[in-house]
């Protein structure tokens, strides 16, 4: 029996970092990879760990690696969350996989009925998310994030800004 989500296309594998800024200047010189688009302290509004309210804040970083996007995330707080489940502050490590959801409600049921409790979710830009706890089965975490205009344009100017990057400015404020 086939689960989870129809749409079978990986946009993005994700790592927890101890040190954002730290972690883009080892993925530039060791990969290539950039420019990193920076997101700091993110904090969700109506963000729920485990169907509890949590307070996590969180940086993330944000490059294009080809067809597959680049996620760093360092947590700042010790709130419960999904970062910490796979990391222990100050550590590193794998963290998910992320399917980008043109139709979100009936990805998120697929993998509700294959048994791939919600961990964590919110919204974030107008658009839901969630990481869904698939430890067991991947060793890692899946993220589902719906389709919007708005992050759908974000994530284009990540990827135009990759294709023709000379290897100036690695870490850019996402927004101005």
């Amino acid at each position: 029996m086939t689960a989870g989500t129809r749409n079978r296309k990986v946009m993005q594998n994700s790592w927890i970092v101890a040190d954002i800024d730290a972690a883009v200047d080892r993925w530039v010189r060791t990969t290539g990879i950039g420019p990193f688009f920076l997101v700091p302290r993110l904090e969700i509004p109506g963000l729920l760990y485990r169907g509890q309210p949590t307070d996590a804040i969180a940086s993330i970083a944000l490059a294009q690696a080809g067809e597959v996007q680049i996620e760093l995330i360092q947590q700042h707080n010790d709130a419960p969350s999904v970062y910490r489940d796979m990391a222990p502050a100050g550590g590193t490590g794998f963290h998910h996989i992320a399917y980008y959801c043109h139709d979100y409600d009936a990805d998120l049921a697929g993998f509700a009925a294959a048994g791939q409790p919600v961990a964590q979710s919110g919204a974030f830009a107008g658009k839901r998310f969630c990481y869904l706890d698939t430890r067991a089965s991947l060793g890692c975490l899946v993220e589902l994030i719906e389709h919007s205009p708005v992050q759908q344009d974000f994530f284009a100017r990540i990827a135009a800004a990759a294709v023709a990057w000379d290897g100036h400015d690695p870490l850019r404020p996402a927004f101005s």
